[in-house]
């Protein structure tokens, strides 16, 4: 499972609403469905760990490693 928190970076709260997905670098694992952040800022994918990108609101917000908690800062 992977985790991504979003944080608000001019305030450092948890963002509550924003849509998420993985793209992972595999050209056999491709991009994640969807999910949105819950009251504490954070989305769940139950998917192995690996390497990619993290999309907020269909932007990328982060490269590199993907795997337990991922923290990303808007």
């Amino acid at each position: 499972m992977i985790t991504i928190k979003v944080v608000r970076s001019s305030n450092g709260k948890p963002a509550k609403g924003e849509k998420v997905a993985i793209g992972f670098s595999s050209i056999f694992r491709g991009i994640t469905s969807s999910e949105y952040t819950d009251e504490n800022g954070e989305a769940h994918f139950d998917a192995d760990p690996g390497e990619g990108e993290v999309y907020i609101n269909g932007s990328t917000k982060y490269k590199g490693s993907l795997k337990g908690r991922v923290v990303v800062y808007i």
